[in-house]
C-alpha cells in the first residue's frame, strides 16, 4: 500500500476521534462515529449498535449514510436478538475469555452457504437492502464487550477486504475511546446540573433553563411560569428527629415534585435550589394549568404526615404581572408569592397577578435594589432573585409593601 493511501487513513482516523472530541451530546457522539467510520471506509452506509445484556440483543443506535427504506437516523426501536449471530455470539461469550482480540471482519451478500464467514442473517440483511458487503467490528470499552461498528458498501461497489478489516479494528479502538469520553463527560455534567440527595436538577440547571426559556418567550409568546416552593418545618424535623429524617422529607418532596413536572410535560424541569427551597420551571403549559399542579403539589407535601406541608408560589407570564424582561424579575415574583403564601400559613399556592399586593412587594424591591446592587449587576438582570433580594421581599411580607399591611386571603 502507497504511502498516499497510508496518509489518507491515518488523516480519516484523526478526523473521526476530532469529530467525537467535539460532538455535545451523545446522539452526535454516536453520529460522529458512524460518520467518520464509512467516510474512511470509503462506505455507502454506516451503523452503531450496543449491546444490551439483560435481553440480550444489539440495539441500533444511529443509522449514518445511505438509509435503507424503514431505516432511521436515531431508532427509537431498532434490536436485533444476538443469538441469531453466531459470530456475535462467540465474541461476546467465548473468544475473549480465551484472550483472544476483538478484531472486524467482512461479509458479502455472495457467499456461499457453509464457506467460512457466512452468517445467514447477516447476508440476508444485506441483500434484502441491497447492500453488497460489510465490515463488522467489535467495540469493546473497559476489557468488555460493548457493541459494534458496523460499515457496508452499495452492490455493484468493491468488496471490502483484509485491509479494510484491518482499518475497521483500528477504527472500532478509536470509537471505543471516544465513547468512554462521551460517557465520562456525560457523567461530569450529569453531576454539574444535579442535586445528590434528591436527583433532581440543580440551582445551575434552573439558572441555564430559564435563560433559555425566556428567549422562548420573548420570541413566541410561549407562557412561562415558574413555581418556587419552601418546606415548612424541616429545622425543627432535623432538630427533633435528626437529619436523616429531614433528608428523607427532601427526598420525599423531591418525588412529589418530580411528578408534578411529568404532570406538565416535557418541557417543565423540577429542582432543589438549596436548603429546603425547591422550584418547577414550565414552558408551555398555560398558567391555570401551572397553579392546578402546584395546588396538587401543596395537598401532597401536607400528606407526607413529615414536617409541616409547604408554602408554594407561582409566577406565570399567562397572567397579568407586566412584561417580564428578565430572569431575574419572574425569580422575585415568584419568591414573593411564596413568602406571602409563608406568612399567611396558606394550604394553598399563592399567585403573583392573582393575590395582592404580590406584584407590589416584588417590584417594590427592584426599585429599592435599583440604588444599592453593584456595577454591572442591574436590579432587573439576567439572574434569578439573590438572597438579599429574597431578605427584603421578607421583610416586606411582615411589615407589609410600602407600609401598606398586606391582604390576607
Amino acid at each position: 500500500m502507497g504511502d498516499g493511501a497510508e496518509d489518507a487513513r491515518l488523516r480519516a482516523v484523526v478526523e473521526l476521534a476530532q469529530a467525537m472530541a467535539a460532538a455535545r451530546s451523545a446522539p452526535e457522539v454516536w453520529r460522529a462515529a458512524a460518520r467518520g467510520a464509512r467516510r474512511a471506509l470509503d462506505g455507502g452506509f454506516a451503523a452503531l449498535s450496543a449491546w444490551e445484556r439483560g435481553p440480550g440483543r444489539l440495539r441500533v443506535l444511529v443509522n449514518e449514510g445511505e438509509r435503507a427504506p424503514g431505516e432511521e437516523e436515531f431508532p427509537e426501536d431498532e434490536t436485533y436478538p444476538v443469538h441469531r449471530f453466531p459470530e456475535i455470539t462467540e465474541f461476546l461469550h467465548e473468544r475473549w475469555a480465551r484472550g483472544g482480540a476483538p478484531h472486524a471482519w467482512v461479509e458479502t451478500a455472495e457467499g456461499p452457504e457453509g464457506e467460512a464467514g457466512y452468517c445467514h442473517q447477516r447476508v440476508a440483511a444485506l441483500r434484502r437492502r441491497g447492500r453488497g458487503s460489510c465490515v463488522v467490528a467489535p467495540l469493546v470499552i473497559e476489557g468488555r464487550a460493548w457493541g459494534e461498528l458496523y460499515v457496508a458498501r452499495p452492490v455493484g461497489a468493491a468488496v471490502f477486504g483484509p485491509a479494510e478489516a484491518g482499518l475497521a479494528t483500528v477504527l472500532a479502538a478509536v470509537v471505543a475511546a471516544g465513547l468512554t469520553q462521551s460517557e465520562r463527560l456525560e457523567e461530569a455534567r450529569r453531576l454539574a446540573f444535579t442535586d445528590p440527595l434528591t436527583g433532581l436538577a440543580n440551582r445551575r440547571l434552573v439558572d441555564q433553563r430559564l435563560d433559555e426559556a425566556l428567549e422562548r418567550h420573548r420570541a413566541e409568546g410561549t407562557v412561562l411560569s415558574l413555581v418556587v416552593c419552601d418546606l415548612n418545618g424541616l429545622k425543627r424535623v432535623n432538630d427533633t428527629e435528626g437529619h436523616a429524617v429531614g433528608d428523607h422529607l427532601l427526598e420525599r418532596f423531591g418525588c412529589v415534585l418530580s411528578r408534578g413536572a411529568a404532570r406538565l410535560g416535557t418541557g417543565t424541569l423540577a429542582a432543589r435550589l438549596g436548603g429546603d427551597e425547591f422550584c418547577l420551571l414550565a414552558l408551555g403549559p398555560g398558567a391555570d394549568e401551572v397553579v392546578a399542579v402546584a395546588g396538587e403539589i401543596c395537598a401532597a407535601a401536607y400528606a407526607l404526615g413529615v414536617g409541616e406541608g409547604v408554602a408554594c408560589g407561582v409566577a406565570s407570564t399567562g397572567d397579568p404581572i407586566g412584561p417580564v424582561a428578565s430572569a431575574r424579575r419572574l425569580f422575585r415574583l415568584a419568591d414573593a408569592a411564596q413568602y406571602e403564601a409563608k406568612g399567611l400559613g396558606a394550604r394553598h399556592p399563592v399567585v403573583a397577578g392573582r393575590d395582592d399586593p404580590v406584584v407590589r412587594l416584588a417590584d417594590a424591591v427592584r426599585t429599592d435594589d435599583a440604588g444599592v446592587v453593584g456595577a454591572g449587576q442591574p436590579g432587573d438582570g439576567t439572574r434569578p432573585a439573590p438572597p438579599t433580594e429574597r431578605r427584603r421581599i421578607r421583610g416586606r411580607r411582615r411589615g407589609g409593601a410600602g407600609g401598606t399591611p398586606p391582604a390576607s386571603g
